[in-house]
């Protein structure tokens, strides 16, 4: 019984903290809608994990750093533009990091990174088909990829090889969370199809 207690006093507190946590950034986002000198925290919370984010796919500290400068200069330029609607403000940050790295291959015409690492790849071969061996996946895998879209090749990095929910996948992309379910159901049949193809 005391046991049951102190898990739910857990629970409430972190809860707690959740609403401080989004009540504070919302302030934070608020003072920088009145005052462009208020961005900083913002700033200095979110810089590492859009950094890297860009750095995932365009494979080059510097012109990573150089994106993601843009991408905050953006962002305390339209900040008047955001409004609360359950959509996180990192969200915001990643949808507009998605769209400079887009901008960024389709004008200087370089090749998309792919950053794979071995556990993702098996989760994916899970989802993707049990009959087959991981080591054939592993080959294969890149010929695949190189034939989806980009917007299909942004999908699946961020639900596998980044392993992000659902929700958070949504919110980056811009649309409903069950639509990323289907699209991502979608996705995996069209490299199903793909793999079977090549095997």
């Amino acid at each position: 019984m005391n046991l049951m207690d102190e898990k739910s006093k857990i629970v409430i507190q972190a809860n707690f903290q959740d609403t401080d946590q989004a009540a504070e950034e919302k302030s934070l986002i608020e003072n920088s809608q009145l005052d462009p000198q208020a961005f900083k925290p913002l700033y200095e919370k979110y810089f590492k994990r859009i950094f890297l984010f860009i750095l995932h796919r365009v494979g080059e500290k510097s012109i990573a750093g150089d994106l993601a400068s843009q991408v905050f200069l953006k962002a305390m330029m339209n900040i008047h533009r955001f409004t609360f609607r359950g959509i996180p403000f990192s969200a915001w940050l990643f949808r507009i990091a998605l769209n400079e790295c887009n901008d960024y291959f389709r004008k200087s015409k370089r090749h998309r990174i792919v950053t794979m690492e071995e556990q993702m790849v098996a989760h994916l071969h899970e989802e993707l088909t049990a009959d087959t061996k991981l080591d054939d996946l592993k080959e294969q895998l890149p010929v695949i990829l190189q034939q989806l879209s980009a917007d299909d090749l942004h999908i699946i990095e961020l639900r596998f090889f980044e392993r992000r929910p659902f929700r958070e996948v949504a919110d980056i992309i811009g649309i409903t969370e069950t639509y990323a379910k289907v699209k991502v159901y979608r996705i995996l049949e069209k490299m199903k199809k793909l793999f079977l193809k090549r095997s």
